[in-house]
């Protein structure tokens, strides 16, 4: 944990180094997000619900999804360049430090889009919550729960596929594929790809822990499946720890010569 809160603390540091910059990305990622809603703004106007999903549904599901793709990049920034560090040869810097590797590896850069993604998540969520009475600040917080236990699933499946690198040698073509999968799967009503579908978005692509199953707990308000819900998506976060150092096994050092302070 000293690790972790260290490697954050640094990467803020960096981001805000060059503020305007920094103001530039996150603002320009709201409004990149912001512009997704307007269309299914008006594509939900003109055909009505679509697969039972109204548009405080579809806000629900940008904001955790955008909340827990921004968290995941936010504190394992590496998850994304994993695949490239393998291929380079540029793990040997991490390996000779004494830390853990993995969680050195992922917390050594931070994106400072995703905090972007992060802002507009914390916006959105509040209006999917409805009104603030009591039970709205209650299904608000409740989202942000949703939002860091769906950061691990991201952070856990990128890994895994990113790590797919340690077997087939260059698997960038098919690594990218399986993130962009997991993340367009979860941008979208789950009715509209079919039951047959269903045992995928709980499996490969378990786009069910990051928003279907937590749109269930936050319409009902239901706190007691945050537990279930938590315990899958860190089970996921293990297995790409699991399948990263499998993986390790097979590493070849690329013979370069570095630093990291």
């Amino acid at each position: 944990m000293r690790l972790f809160r260290k490697s954050l603390g640094l990467n803020l540091k960096g981001a805000m180094e060059y503020r305007g910059n920094f103001l530039l990305q996150v603002f320009g990622m709201v409004l990149n997000n912001l512009a997704f809603l307007v269309f299914w703004d008006v594509l939900l106007g003109r055909t009505g619900p679509l697969a039972g999903y109204g548009f405080s549904d579809i806000l629900f599901l940008w904001g955790v999804t955008s909340g827990a793709f921004g968290l995941a990049h936010i504190l394992f920034g590496n998850i994304s360049y994993l695949g490239e560090i393998i291929r380079n040869g540029d793990l040997d810097v991490y390996l000779l430090q004494p830390k853990g590797v993995y969680l050195n590896l992922l917390t050594s850069r931070s994106i400072v889009s995703a905090w972007g993604d992060l802002l507009f998540s914390l916006v959105v969520l509040a209006f999917a919550a409805g009104p603030w009475g009591l039970p709205g600040i209650s299904r608000y917080g409740l989202g942000l729960v949703l939002v860091l236990s769906g950061s691990l699933v991201f952070a856990g499946v990128f890994s895994m596929a990113e790590s797919l690198n340690f077997f087939l040698g260059n698997a960038r073509t098919l690594g990218r594929s399986l993130c962009e999968l997991l993340l367009t799967a979860s941008l979208y009503p789950e009715g509209i790809f079919g039951s047959g579908m269903r045992w995928l978005f709980y499996s490969l692509i378990p786009a069910g822990f990051v928003v279907y199953l937590p749109r269930q707990a936050f319409l009902e308000l239901n706190w007691a499946m945050v537990v279930p819900i938590s315990a899958g998506c860190l089970g996921y976060f293990l297995l790409g720890a699991w399948v990263f150092h499998r993986g390790l096994r097979r590493y070849e050092s690329g013979n370069l010569v570095g630093s990291r302070v």
